[in-house]
């Protein structure tokens, strides 16, 4: 038997070449966040300047298709967007290194950015630019068209200071009032929507077909800042009107926004103040914000804090609560009166002022603790307050602790049919009511120590005023 000869002379058992195998890099994409920079700015000379004003969207990454609101498909992808407050319109500079497929294809950056300034964004930069001149008295033409409102000086809540930071200086404010089936407030709200998607967090576009929503726009005539004599816009507000039977309404303000160079400056306070005056002079049933961030709520609280101690039907109130503290310590008593207004004080404050129930409870606490000594009463007003919130929180909340509801076996619905029993033990956790009830009392305490802060942050803030 032959045996197959040799085909090499090499001998080594490891001459076989090896085959390497590359791996293309998988692309992680870019946060919009990290690649796209925003600024605001009032002429062109600072289009192309970083010491413009730079705006902090609340969150960029919502407006990519992709999930996780990231780009893909570029390498070295920055993106600056120049946005004019003076027409509102946008551009877009663009810049990258270079653009592959890395398995999730390439990010349209053109759709993605119109998904947030739409119809403002300009293709061409010398287009935009132009639009600094051509439509340097976008804001006067529409004004023009609006209704004006003033703030009116009067008493009983209504604000006579409503320029509160802005008497040192003759500002020419106007809120003018555009109603959505009026064309000239549509076509401004196109053009203010961008904002109200970057700066408003949770906002979505309203419906500028549905005539009950309004947009108030708060402008100054003479704003030494751009040197001109054109109307300025500070900021808007987009309020929706309810109605209430049998024959009124209800105002719910949706969306408010300052701009960005003209806030701490005292401009919402005074929109806030020109608003509860509409509120008022057409007799809604009341006026209320959407879900409004710590930082509105704060500024609102302030505002009716401050019309509260100017509205002579609810002293007397306010004074009987404050008495019940100089009594003595109600730390050593069984039981004391709670810390709430009478029920007409509540009505009243409503009907006069238009102010919820909800908020004139949110204001009653502070309005009783101005008229307090914080050194003598403090503990006291700790405790009335801890038992309040003892009330509204683990009061209500106690007796459904025990109970579980479970499905049984019916000829009825299975949706509508149920059995509640109580138990001993938590249903969802297993966990024994008494460690319950302490995790409670843990949690009672966290809340009512952030309330007392949030009340001393409000009086001095009121008391500075």
């Amino acid at each position: 038997m032959g045996q197959k000869q040799q085909l090499s002379g090499d001998p080594r058992p490891d001459t076989k070449k090896k085959r390497r195998v590359a791996f293309s890099n998988i692309d992680t994409g870019i946060p919009a966040k990290d690649c796209i920079k925003i600024y605001l700015v009032c002429t062109k000379e600072e289009v192309g300047s970083t010491d413009s004003l730079c705006i902090d969207p609340v969150d960029l990454n919502s407006f990519f298709d992709d999930e996780d609101g990231k780009i893909y498909g570029f390498q070295g992808l920055k993106i600056t967007v120049w946005f004019s407050i003076v027409s509102f319109h946008a551009y877009a500079d663009i810049v990258f290194d270079s653009t592959s497929d890395g398995g999730k294809g390439i990010t349209d950056l053109k759709s993605a950015l119109q998904n947030i300034f739409a119809e403002t964004l300009v293709d061409n930069k010398d287009d935009f630019l132009q639009t600094f001149s051509r439509d340097v008295n976008f804001i006067g033409s529409l004004v023009a068209e609006g209704k004006v409102l003033h703030p009116k000086a009067s008493s009983n809540g209504i604000s006579n200071d409503s320029n509160f930071h802005l008497q040192a200086a003759n500002y020419d404010l106007e809120v003018t009032r555009f109603p959505m089936d009026n064309m000239a407030g549509r076509n401004l709200y196109s053009r203010l929507v961008p904002l109200a998607l970057l700066l408003i967090d949770g906002s979505s576009p309203i419906d500028v077909t549905d005539p009950r929503w309004e947009l108030y726009v708060l402008t100054q005539k003479n704003n030494g800042q751009l040197e001109q004599t054109h109307p300025t816009l500070l900021g808007f507000t987009a309020l929706y009107r309810f109605y209430h039977y049998p024959d009124s309404s209800r105002l719910r303000l949706s969306q408010i926004l300052v701009l960005p160079p003209y806030q701490r400056k005292g401009f919402g306070r005074f929109l806030l103040e020109v608003l509860n005056n509409v509120a008022i002079l057409e007799n809604v049933h009341d006026f209320t914000i959407e879900e409004p961030l710590s930082q509105l709520l704060q500024l609102r609280t302030c505002i009716d804090i401050k019309r509260l101690r100017g509205f002579s039907p609810i002293q007397e109130a306010v004074s009987s609560a404050v008495s019940q503290f100089k009594l003595g310590r109600l730390s050593k008593k069984v039981s004391f009166p709670p810390l709430l207004p009478p029920s007409e004080a509540i009505e009243t404050v409503r009907k006069s002022l238009k102010i919820t129930k909800e908020q004139f409870l949110h204001c009653w606490e502070i309005l009783v603790f101005l008229g307090l000594e914080p050194d003598k009463h403090m503990e006291d007003f700790i405790l009335v307050v801890s038992s309040r919130m003892r009330d509204d929180l683990i009061g209500e909340s106690s007796d459904a602790e025990g109970k579980q509801v479970v499905d049984v076996p019916t000829d009825y619905d299975q949706e509508m049919s149920f059995v509640m029993f109580r138990s001993t033990t938590n249903a969802s956790t297993g966990v024994e009511t008494d460690e319950s009830r302490a995790n409670q009392e843990e949690q009672l305490k966290k809340l009512v120590d952030d309330r007392v802060n949030e009340i001393k942050l409000i009086a001095q803030k009121v008391s500075a005023c």
